[in-house]
């Protein structure tokens, strides 16, 4: 009886603290099955399974004690140290948050003092008049960062295992809310709120477990190119600067934003539409497309129609920045051997805000579609009616 009493409890304190962190971490098979409500509720209720489990092994520990010998004493106290190392081990070397740190100041400086190399990837968000660049490569690693534009608070993200950047407002229920990352679902960053302990997925602001399970965060437009050809657009931009504190977790994702670096989790597949091959996801209306993104840098423009909607997707010369684009159905674009962007209807020039700058059509602009660059496993993942461009 005691022996028995002994082993259940034992297991029961090593299976809490080992699967609490198991659903909501990249290990293997964790992140294929749908098991978001077993990891809140031991992620809520682990102290409740732990005392259990303490209280199953009280009485034998007692047993072995009475007998006052050391070898007993070493023996009744062998599972309660083994616990306690794995629960401090788990506790403040395996949760996301003690992995991935907020950086210790938000630096936002102009172009003129900006030391981030302009062929850096960055995130690209224009708010109330104001314009900021996030380096991919700095949001990578913190996941998220929180910054206030033109008043209004404003919570930057990045998931580097999916390549979703999305920019949500934190206001939740009318107050301004505060998250921690708190491990991941189906290999997305999850978030949880300081207020209801609820988390929220990454790729769409979703709250998926918690008392707000089914609520939204409101996503604010933004587009991903490179640091140059935000600049071109937007001289007066404010950009991220480095944290200093964090140069070695920074170094370790340099080639990110490029496809260069290698890995299991954040490499890039060299072939189109596998698991770790680049798309352009788009959604409009209730249909969702993904675009091979080796395709596009083939033909360098695409002309589309979703939901009804005319597209153009062009990437510019860089290779890296790219664009969505509502396009009239009557004009047919092309790029020029030099690298501009013409219609064919009318010869006239376009540049990469999506403005005629010249000829017939000049003072036009096109309408910006949103769009996101991520990795096909999180598109379809995610968007599981999605179709693909080109087909099969």
């Amino acid at each position: 009886m005691k022996a028995k009493l002994w082993i259940i409890g034992l297991l029961i304190l090593i299976f809490t603290e080992f699967l609490r962190v198991y659903f909501i971490m990249p290990f293997p098979g964790s992140q294929q099955w749908d098991t978001i409500k077993i990891a809140y509720f031991l992620h809520h209720h682990a102290w409740w399974l732990r005392a259990a489990g303490l209280l199953l092994l009280v009485y034998p520990a007692y047993q072995l004690i009475r007998s006052k010998t050391l070898k007993n004493y070493i023996v009744a106290a062998l599972p309660f140290l083994l616990w306690l190392t794995l629960y401090f081990v788990v506790s403040n070397k395996m949760q996301a948050d003690k992995m991935f740190y907020q950086p210790k100041q938000v630096r936002m400086l102009p172009v003129t003092e900006n030391v981030v190399p302009r062929n850096t990837v960055i995130i690209g968000l224009s708010l109330n008049g104001l314009q900021r660049a996030y380096p991919l490569e700095l949001i990578g690693y913190h996941h998220q960062v929180r910054d206030t534009v033109g008043g209004e608070p404003v919570m930057v993200t990045y998931c580097t295992v999916c390549r979703t950047g999305r920019i949500f407002s934190p206001m939740v229920q009318g107050k301004a809310e505060t998250f921690r990352l708190v491990g991941m679902d189906h290999f997305n960053a999850m978030f949880e709120d300081s207020r209801t302990e609820s988390w929220w997925r990454q790729v769409n602001g979703e709250a998926v477990a918690g008392p707000l399970r089914g609520m939204r965060l409101k996503e604010l437009p933004a587009e991903q190119m490179t640091l140059e050809a935000w600049i071109a657009r937007y001289p007066n931009t404010l950009i991220l600067q480095p944290d200093s504190t964090f140069a070695d977790e920074y170094a370790k994702l340099s080639g990110y934003s490029t496809g260069r670096k290698k890995g299991k989790l954040t490499g890039t597949d060299s072939l189109s539409w596998k698991d770790k091959s680049w798309v352009i996801g788009i959604t409009l209306g209730s249909e969702n497309r993904a675009y091979d993104w080796r395709h596009l840098l083939q033909e360098r423009l695409i002309h589309d129609k979703l939901s009804g909607v005319p597209l153009l997707l062009v990437v510019q010369p860089d290779s890296l920045s790219y664009h969505v684009w509502q396009r009239p159905d009557t004009l047919t674009f092309q790029i020029t051997e030099s690298g501009e962007l013409t219609d064919a209807n009318t010869g006239s020039l376009w540049n990469y805000s999506g403005q005629c700058v010249s000829g017939k059509l000049e003072g036009n602009i096109l309408k910006p579609v949103q769009a996101y660059l991520e990795y096909w496993h999180s598109w379809r993942t995610f968007q599981p009616k999605t179709t693909r461009y080109p087909g099969e």
